[in-house]
């Protein structure tokens, strides 16, 4: 986003503006200032990206079928369905509307000069070539070139993150979203609507994209198997059902066809992992509310999850480690002797109407029963980076401001000192001035003169002669109470830390310092390559970057991310709004601005930095349970996936109906599922969630798909058992098998999980021994001799699940340590 070259200036005559028919020439080519940026999504991509899907065609045709068919009993799945869909569409839609509320052009106005008179007008009725007239507290409203200036200083911070403001000459260029601080200025717009600094970084920013989620990734990638699958088996199984009902001719005839066809969407939809969406949805929103409650607005559900695998963070100093503002620290005499009255003369400094944020941290330190009266007074500049005032009855002038500026010649004088930098207890004034910087800590120098202003020194804003050191006066940022504790936490979890700031290296290195960050001397980013690889090797041999620019911001994030890492970035300012968009998760200090809130996915409310590590701890917690209850969701989808090959290829009557699957789903996947993803976790994130999922998942559902055949086929085929008492005992013994993988997955057993699996046993007695769900889900009593069947494979498949999972366990002892 560098900003384009201006095009050539069309002469302005003598400052009187362009005249009615320019501008009206202009407006007619379009080359006016009105802007408008959308996002990538509308409101109907949002809704059409969410409802018309393949799964929600499949669950949707099944669920309309049953209910043609008159089994709405066996449609209960469709509910899920739809508050999946509800889920998605909710998120991105409020996403959508934060976006579109960023705007960092936000004047009532702007003035111009046209046909040599100032009028003041809509900014988007600026046109190219207006003449705009600055003056204190205007923002810029269009990339403008300044023709004539008086005293002009233009704070760039919200765009750039420098934080003082920047003299502007004739000939230099303000940007559009900037803000007079002082002093008026005549300026040409030469980039205007879409080319417009404010409006280029506005629409790169609201170009729309949803966290990163690996849980999500994961799932999609399981439902994109099933997708490929899912048509293959369906014909294999229609087909199936149809030959055992006489025939496709003979099933259409009769209407036997819709027998076949329950049992056919019976396992479509058993091959659906529907419930896993739904709960890591459910997840995702229990985890937001928890954080609500330690004052963090969750924007994205996703980061939830986000945040406890980013292994990087990159942190912008202002804001996030330091509160942004600046507090008196200490005095250091140097010589007195000559200026009695001196800390009265700073007490008026941090009283006075005019003076500026540096001289007004003073006022808490220095104060007097009486004020003396100011003579004459120069206010301070940021060109000259001082001010001066003859006081009355303390004699002579007072100068504060920056050493450099106010004493030049002093500099390299010896004075009274007692820091590291002293001899014999002096040292040159540049020494002291450097060694109190060094620790990060900003210095400003009171000097005194006999001499008072005069008029002409005022009018000429000059000092007085005989000026000589009184005192050297330290300010330091206010360092975050919580930003050492909680970036202790991020290295005891293995987590870098990036201090990325706009201010001089060198002080963002000491306020890192005072935090317990090693970093050295910190690196000027003006120094920094612009290739991608070159600056990735930066970013890992160094800790603390300054004279950061918003693209390079932005830049440094995709570095990381080229390495591999998984970045978050916390800010609070329009500067770090393109890298909070950028990095893997963005966090925003709610005191920032509206536009860096807007793109990010997590925003801490009260500001409170201390809180990440509960956002991290709430991540594992939701990553962590969700890995485990995945297991019950996906041995489904995999023993669905068996019975659909199998029994379509042995052409062999589905054992169980939509509803009765509900039973075995509700109490050994989806009541249980729902709490186990509810308790603590803090497990540490560690990668190859659907690696370790399916190495236990897949052997489980192969185990319960072929215990099942093996169960149908002896019933029906050998014993010729009714259809009804074959359905109850694969539903029984697709209930025990169940329930152990789902103590499996619960391992280490606490209280509360063992609560919950006896809970789960109780609930599938109740129901085959209540008359009401007995005759709803269709469930017959068992003679012994099949009872003893279910318990007998039940036993086997019971074994091998157990075995599988503990070589699932020794397997991954042996991958993953962290285990």
């Amino acid at each position: 986003m560098d900003a384009a070259a201006p095009p050539p200036a069309v002469p302005v005559d003598d400052l009187a503006g362009l005249s009615s028919a320019e501008v009206a020439a202009r407006v007619a080519d379009g080359r006016t200032n009105a802007f408008a940026a959308d996002t990538s999504r509308t409101w109907w991509t949002i809704v059409r990206a969410n409802v018309f899907t393949l799964f929600n065609a499949i669950v949707f045709a099944c669920f309309a079928a049953l209910l043609v068919l008159g089994h709405w009993q066996d449609a209960l799945f469709g509910l899920s369905a739809i508050f999946n869909t509800l889920v998605g569409c909710y998120q991105e839609i409020r996403a959508k509307i934060a976006l579109d509320r960023l705007a960092l052009l936000n004047a009532p106005h702007a003035r111009v000069r046209r046909d040599g008179a100032d009028h003041e007008i809509a900014p988007g009725d600026v046109v190219i070539d207006d003449l705009l007239v600055l003056r204190a507290g205007d923002q810029v409203s269009a990339d403008a070139v300044v023709v004539r200036e008086n005293w002009l200083e233009i704070d760039e911070s919200m765009l750039t993150g420098e934080a003082a403001p920047v003299e502007k000459d004739a000939g230099d260029e303000v940007l559009s979203g900037s803000i007079v601080v002082a002093g008026h200025a005549v300026a040409r717009a030469v980039r205007v609507a879409g080319d417009a600094y404010a409006n280029r970084f506005a629409h790169e920013a609201k170009r729309f994209q949803l966290a990163s989620s690996e849980l999500r990734h994961s799932v999609n990638r399981i439902l994109a198997w099933v997708a490929w699958g899912i048509g293959p088996a369906a014909l294999l199984v229609t087909n199936a059902q149809v030959q055992i009902h006489g025939g496709w001719s003979h099933a259409l005839r009769t209407g036997a066809w819709t027998l076949a066809a329950v049992d056919s969407i019976a396992v479509i939809i058993a091959m659906i992992p529907l419930g896993l969406v739904l709960l890591t949805s459910i997840a995702f929103a229990v985890g937001a509310a928890r954080l609500a409650g330690q004052q963090v607005l969750v924007q994205e559900l996703p980061a939830v999850e986000g945040l406890a695998r980013v292994d990087v963070v990159c942190l912008d100093k202002t804001g996030t480690l330091t509160y942004g503002d600046i507090a008196f620290d200490a005095e250091h005499a140097l010589d007195t002797r000559r200026a009695e009255g001196w800390r009265t003369a700073l007490a008026w400094f941090g009283a006075d109407p005019e003076a500026n944020a540096t001289a007004r941290s003073l006022a808490g330190q220095y104060t007097a029963e009486r004020l003396p009266v100011v003579e004459h007074e120069i206010t301070f500049s940021s060109a000259r980076k001082w001010s001066a005032a003859t006081l009355a009855g303390i004699g002579g002038t007072w100068v504060l401001g920056a050493p450099a500026l106010v004493i030049d010649d002093a500099l390299h004088r010896a004075v009274p000192w007692e820091g590291e930098a002293a001899e014999e207890g002096e040292a040159t004034l540049a020494a002291a001035v450097h060694e109190l910087a060094a620790g990060g800590r900003r210095t400003i120098l009171l000097a005194h003169s006999p001499h008072p202003l005069t008029p002409d020194d005022v009018a000429a804003e000059r000092l007085p002669d005989g000026l000589h050191p009184v005192a050297l006066l330290t300010l330091r940022e206010r360092v975050r109470e919580d930003a050492a504790s909680t970036l202790e936490y991020f290295a005891r979890q293995g987590v870098a830390v990036k201090v990325i700031s706009g201010d001089d290296h060198e002080t963002v290195a000491a306020i890192a310092r005072q935090v317990g960050i090693d970093a050295g001397s910190g690196c000027d980013a003006r120094t920094l390559p612009d290739d991608a690889d070159a600056l990735a090797d930066a970013m890992d041999a160094h800790t603390v970057f300054g004279r950061v620019t918003p693209e390079q911001k932005k830049n440094m994030v995709v570095a990381l991310q080229k390495h591999r890492h998984t970045v978050a970035m916390t800010g609070d300012g329009v500067n770090d709004a393109l890298a909070i968009k950028q990095a893997d998760i963005g966090i925003a200090i709610n005191t920032g601005s509206a536009a860096t809130k807007a793109v990010a996915q997590l925003v801490l409310l009260d500001g409170r930095f201390e809180h990440l590590p509960h956002v991290v701890d709430e991540g594992r917690r939701v990553i962590a349970n969700i890995e485990r209850v995945a297991v019950l969701f996906l041995t489904k989808t995999v023993y669905a996936s068996v019975i659909s090959i199998l029994f379509g290829a042995l052409i062999m009557r589905i054992p169980f109906l939509p509803r009765q699957l509900s039973i075995t789903d509700g109490f050994t996947i989806g009541i249980p599922a729902f709490f186990l993803a509810l308790l603590p976790n803090a497990r540490r994130y560690r990668p190859g969630f659907l690696r370790r999922t399916l190495t236990i998942a897949v052997p489980a559902g192969f185990v319960v798909g072929i215990g099942m055949t093996v169960l149908s086929r002896i019933g029906r085929e050998v014993w010729q058992l009714p259809m009804a008492e074959v359905r109850t005992a694969s539903t029984t013994l697709v209930a025990i098998l169940g329930l152990w993988v789902l103590v499996l997955v619960s391992l280490p057993l606490t209280g509360t999980k063992a609560l919950i699996v006896a809970a789960m046993v109780a609930g599938y007695l109740v129901v085959i021994w209540m008359p009401l769900t007995t005759w709803f889900f269709q469930l017959v009593p068992m003679r012994a001799a099949l009872l003893e069947l279910v318990w007998a494979i039940g036993a086997a498949g019971i074994m091998l699940i157990g075995i599988a999972f503990l070589l699932q366990r020794v397997w991954l002892r042996r991958t993953e340590p962290l285990l």
